[in-house]
């Protein structure tokens, strides 16, 4: 059964490696933001190698079952784009190839998904994260469900010129067409020689093996955590359309005896008139990615693991009940990680060493989308993603710190940062600055990631910069004792050198000269921060991560006049007088 499962692992890195050599945008081949995974002729998630967690986790089942349900007469040659989020995806920037699998008498074993995140997917403004569409029409993105784009392995020439007249980047965006296509079509021909290797029954044994025991596996984790009902909430930052803010509130109840997790989102408020909303391959992804986070690392996901994961959702909530004609054009970023920070945070509550505190929340400027025209390719038009280093980072637990290039709670370090190269050479901006900034990072027993700053403008051209930051009022927050990390802020540099700080925005037009700065948000820390090792918070100040101050008045250490801990004036300090008695360590 090992066997069997590592070798469809492999044909999923094949395609994830195609996807990525062949795409012709920065957000597939340098960020890498595209996902490949295999499902079950019944739409069960098998395997999906290192790929985006909100992109995979839940998903390519509900779009298989759709392209069944709207096709179910499939045939060998048959391809099919989907990125309609009403009909399972994600969300419409998402375009995925899904093609069905089949056996040599022709019965449907298998289906592959290909999903890669487009640069432009044809919305009324250039970009793919439209936070202030008030609906999927102002919204503007061509939405696919589950149409066919090959027929015998022919391309369906309607469907392609559609795409070419409507996406402000036509050859980038089928050279990123071509590579998820390929990208399937590879893992189609690596499938069949695995049916035919080892044969199809026994292929679809072993994957009905692979899922029983993953299912035994989370039976066995949940069945070591309290019994508990546990509740949390937060919220979005206000926006322009809902200037109170968009709450957030989630129960969960842990049932050790029957392994299973009950997740209910339905105490949350309506569909709101922005791009915000999460669909409900967005919403269950992320309670999945939460609860991954928090009790999983040895738990395969999977459609069987998943089969201990019980979540209940309501029909137009902005939790994952996306009705039509909602729009969820930003909803794998803003109020995903909330939902993901929001199930890791309340697991904390179970008990010291179960859950995480809260990692960076989206989108600044860091990670916007950059579009304009170039003037080095004789003002060619361009559209595309950042994804700079000092974007944001990741949550302290129980065993470790925050992994500072883990971006967010949703991808988990799948997306890969810019180089500052890369980032200049893919649209015509220079970037002045990346660093961290101090004493921004979550404080705990296991601290967060710090803030970082980013600063970039255009060169010889506008700059168009289409964002929607979040954390700049709740930022993300702790858990078991641990402190929140730093806020988001952004600023625009006039040519005169001054800073003028921004209010909310969803489009900034940068003219040449200008620039923005960036200040991303820190992640929270676990546990209190007096709690933290001596030897770890020098090691933080030395690095420079921290200054003295805050070690010595939120870690509580003090040092001596070398710089070095005194260990036993931070056990004073730390504990009171009685802490100085001999034998007592710290």
């Amino acid at each position: 059964m090992v066997v069997a499962i590592n070798r469809l692992e492999a044909v999923v890195r094949i395609m994830m490696n195609t996807v990525l050599r062949t795409g012709r945008s920065g957000v597939l081949n340098t960020a890498r933001d595209l996902s490949c995974c295999i499902v079950t002729a019944d739409a069960q998630l098998v395997v999906s190698a290192e790929s985006i967690a909100v992109h995979v986790l839940r998903g390519p089942d509900l779009m298989a079952e759709a392209m069944m349900e709207l096709h179910p007469d499939l045939r060998p040659g048959d391809a099919f784009l989907h990125n309609s989020p009403y009909h399972g995806n994600s969300h419409a920037a998402d375009h995925t190839i899904m093609i069905p699998v089949f056996d040599g008498a022709g019965v449907h074993r298998f289906t592959v998904v290909s999903k890669t995140h487009q640069a432009d997917c044809g919305s009324s403004q250039p970009t793919t994260y439209m936070a202030s569409a008030r609906d999927v029409y102002e919204e503007g993105a061509l939405i696919f469900p589950a149409v066919k784009i090959q027929e015998n392995y022919e391309n369906c020439w309607d469907i392609i010129r559609m795409c070419r007249e409507r996406i402000r980047v036509p050859d980038q965006w089928w050279g990123d067409f071509l590579a998820s296509l390929g990208g399937a079509r590879i893992g189609e021909r690596e499938v069949t020689k695995i049916g035919e290797d080892i044969g199809w029954d026994a292929l679809d044994g072993y994957v009905r093996g692979w899922l029983d025991y993953s299912e035994e596996r989370m039976a066995s984790v949940v069945g070591r955590l309290p019994r508990a009902t546990v509740r949390a909430s937060t919220a979005h930052d206000p926006i322009p359309q809902i200037p109170t803010g968009l709450p957030l509130s989630i129960e969960i109840a842990v049932d050790p005896d029957q392994g299973v997790i009950d997740v209910d989102l339905r105490d949350n408020i309506d569909c709101q008139p922005c791009g915000l909303n999460l669909s409900r391959g967005i919403a269950e992804s992320c309670v999945l990615i939460g609860l991954f986070n928090s009790i999983g690392h040895q738990v395969p996901g999977n459609a069987g693991s998943f089969r201990r994961v019980r979540i209940q959702l309501r029909e137009n909530c902005i939790a994952g009940g996306l009705k039509h004609p909602a729009s969820c054009s930003a909803g794998t970023t803003n109020l995903a990680e909330r939902l993901a920070n929001l199930v890791q945070r309340a697991m904390a509550d179970l008990g010291d060493g179960i859950g995480r505190a809260e990692s960076g929340v989206n989108m600044p400027p860091a990670m916007g989308v950059l579009s304009g025209h170039d003037p080095r390719h004789g003002n060619a038009p361009f559209v595309n993603e950042i994804f700079m280093p000092a974007w944001t980072g990741g949550a302290g637990g129980p065993d470790a710190d925050g992994w500072l290039t883990e971006g967010s709670a949703c991808n988990g370090g799948a997306l890969y940062r810019d180089s500052v190269e890369m980032a200049e050479l893919h649209q015509p901006i220079l970037i002045h600055e990346q660093r961290i900034l101090p004493d921004t990072e979550g404080a705990g027993r296991r601290r967060g990631t710090p803030s970082g700053r980013v600063e970039y403008g255009p060169v010889g051209c506008d700059l168009t910069v289409v964002y929607c930051s979040d954390g700049r009022i709740t930022p993300p927050m702790g858990a078991r004792g641990g402190l929140p990390g730093g806020r988001a802020a952004e600023y625009r540099r006039l040519p005169s050198g001054e800073l003028v700080e921004l209010e909310f925005l969803w489009e900034l037009l940068l003219e040449d000269g200008e620039t923005v700065v960036s200040v991303t948000c820190g992640a929270g820390g676990y546990g209190p921060p007096a709690e933290r090792e001596p030897a770890r918070v020098q090691a933080d100040l030395a690095e420079g991560w921290i200054t003295r101050e805050r070690a010595e008045n939120v870690y509580r250490v003090v040092f001596d006049e070398n710089g070095e801990v005194d260990l036993a004036a931070t056990r004073v300090k730390r504990d009171g007088p009685s802490a100085a008695a001999p034998g007592r360590r710290t």
